[in-house]
């Protein structure tokens, strides 16, 4: 008796052939069928990089921290990822998110300790890792929602959430990228966006991506008289990066309304202070290789020597300028006495307090003009303030203390060697100092007296200044002519400090950076030691351009976002970012590797 119950009466054939060739002939024809070739080429190649991941949540909210999103990256992406790249993520209707990697994760795919010593082992004798073995997660920040309209693609902020298992795309178009990061097509060329030191690449031609300043007025003004200012340590080729974008002012097709709602459009004069005796050099062209030209030339950028380029040399006592570096024009001048009149703090130095510098302005040297006239030199003021009888009189008078008036005197004796000197006085040079299209170059490098070389140009800063607010100008050509002053080491000259000169000096310079736009007035500011720069001027800067920086004052003193921040310190020589709010997002960029003009000794 069978234990098989109903299975004993099972048979495989039920024609009731029940022989082996029977049986052998069933089972193969079923092997044939379980083993038939089957296609396995994928019906569509893989799109993107990876998948939207829902696993965690998959929330877009208006608190950055309460924002989730986070994308599987497969496999055969992992390698080429990295954080801050661009990536796109379409919606259904055709809008899609673009947006960026902050962070990148591997996570266990299944649930395991590999901190043990067999793993260890077995990883350390094993030529590769399993990928597979792991998630590989990317955290994203959105940026923008990109559509189009008409023809056009246009960006607004962030106001869905995409779906899940979505797939995600490198952005490698660069309309997208312009479009997502809010960059111009045209303008101002500083450099090509980058991510992580190295350039974002399209398959377009040129494959880089070239970051423009806005420079027209069809959505504001441009930024150049919203004011500049270029950060970085030694070394980290920031003059370099400076003359790139000076000389990009400087092209025969820029020109600017010389006044609201005016047709008529002058090319911008450009005065540069420089310490360093290097800017003169951007009269020549330097070893310019051909490719490099002929680059410069496919993509708009100004290139080669400017020719209207002019060193204005000072003429200070015991101090000769002899430059074999440059072939620039060389025109001497001095600094009136008569320019003391309407800044007073020149021969204040960084000495007189509020008391002394009120018997100065109040009592001195109007007295000293009644009696010389509006001629007269410094040698006279000398003198006149040698009087022994004047300050007598002025003492019994209690006009000035006699411990005041000594105070004044020490202060203001020693500018011999900057005043009133051979050469022509620059109130007859003006014409020739502020030229449309030109570049004059002022070089204090030749000064070894430091109160000499910051009464030099303090003087002939105060010139533009004064000249642009003022609503009776004695100088028609400053008024008229849009004006970029360029000042290198300017840490120097608009330090924040508790005296009656650096007071005056700031408040005339931030007063200029407020009515830059109105007036045409543009300051470009050169610096390794940003936290040095007043404040009430710095926060008037628009745009922001910072090289490596190893400074932490330095650093947080730029302001820039914390993620870019901390890249800083470890940027190569013409690595920079720039964040400048009214142009585009925050961005890494890399400058030309070579300088568009002469550069270097």
């Amino acid at each position: 008796m069978s234990d098989l119950g109903d299975f004993t009466d099972f048979s495989a054939d039920d024609s009731g052939d029940t022989g082996d060739e029977s049986r052998s002939s069933s089972s193969a024809d079923r092997d044939d069928e379980r083993f038939e070739p089957v296609e396995v080429t994928p019906t569509r190649s893989e799109r993107g990089i990876g998948v939207l991941s829902a696993a965690e949540g998959l929330t877009i909210s208006e608190d950055e921290d309460d924002t989730t999103l986070r994308a599987y990256i497969t496999v055969r992406n992992r390698s080429a990822v990295r954080i801050g790249t661009y990536l796109l993520v379409p919606y259904p209707d055709g809008e899609r998110l673009f947006c960026r990697i902050t962070a990148l994760e591997y996570m266990p795919e299944f649930r395991a300790d590999d901190a043990t010593e067999i793993h260890a082992q077995r990883a350390m004798n094993s030529r590769e890792i399993d990928e597979e073995d792991f998630k590989f997660m990317a955290t994203l920040e959105p940026v923008a929602v990109l559509y189009e309209e008409g023809d056009e693609l246009k960006r607004r902020m962030t106001d869905r959430v995409p779906k899940p298992e979505t797939a995600v795309r490198r952005a490698d178009d660069a309309g997208e990228i312009k479009t997502g990061l809010k960059i111009p097509a045209e303008g101002v060329f500083l450099g090509h966006l980058a991510v992580g030191g190295e350039k974002v690449t399209t398959a377009a031609e040129p494959p880089t991506i070239d970051y423009r300043l806005k420079d027209d007025y069809a959505d504001g003004d441009p930024l150049v008289f919203r004011h500049t200012l270029v950060a970085g340590g030694t070394g980290s080729g920031k003059t370099h990066a400076a003359k790139n974008v000076l000389r990009q002012y400087l092209a025969d097709e820029r020109s600017y309304p010389v006044e609201s709602g005016s047709d008529r459009e002058v090319s911008p004069a450009m005065v540069v202070f420089d310490p360093q005796d290097e800017y003169a050099q951007m009269h020549d062209d330097g070893d310019l290789p051909r490719e490099f030209r002929r680059r410069c030339e496919r993509e708009g950028i100004a290139c080669g020597g400017h020719d209207d380029t002019v060193a204005f040399v000072p003429d200070v006592a015991g101090a000769s300028y002899s430059a074999d570096h440059h072939r620039a024009e060389q025109v001497p001048f001095t600094i009136p006495f008569s320019m003391v009149d309407d800044n007073p703090w020149l021969i204040a130095g960084s000495g007189l307090n509020d008391n002394q510098y009120s018997a100065l302005v109040n009592v001195l040297l109007p007295r000293f003009r009644d009696e010389y006239g509006q001629g007269g030199s410094y040698e006279q003021f000398t003198r006149f303030l040698d009087d022994p009888a004047l300050r007598e009189q002025l003492d019994e008078s209690g006009r000035v203390h006699e411990a005041t008036f000594d105070a004044v005197r020490r202060r203001a004796l020693g500018f011999g060697g900057v005043f009133d000197r051979d050469a022509s006085p620059i109130t007859d040079l003006v014409h020739e100092f502020v030229r449309p299209g030109g570049l004059t170059v002022v070089p204090t490098y030749h000064i070894n007296d430091s109160r000499a070389t910051e009464t030099v140009v303090l003087a002939l800063a105060s010139l533009l200044v004064d000249e642009k607010l003022s609503n009776d100008p004695t100088f028609d050509r400053i008024e008229e002519t849009p004006l970029i002053v360029g000042m290198d080491e300017a840490h120097n000259f608009l330090t924040d400090a508790d005296t009656v000169q650096a007071r005056k000096v700031i408040g005339k310079f931030t007063d200029a950076a407020k009515q830059g736009r109105k007036e045409r007035l543009g300051l470009f500011l050169i610096t390794q030691d940003p936290q040095d720069i007043a404040d009430p001027v710095f926060k008037q800067i628009n745009t922001t351009a910072v090289l490596n920086l190893g400074d932490e004052d330095a650093i947080s003193a730029v302001n820039i976002p914390p993620n870019l921040e901390s890249k800083v310190p470890y940027m190569e020589k013409g690595q920079m970012v720039v964040y400048s709010p009214d142009n585009s997002e925050p961005v890494e960029l890399i400058g030309l590797s070579t300088c568009v003009t002469k550069h270097g000794r």
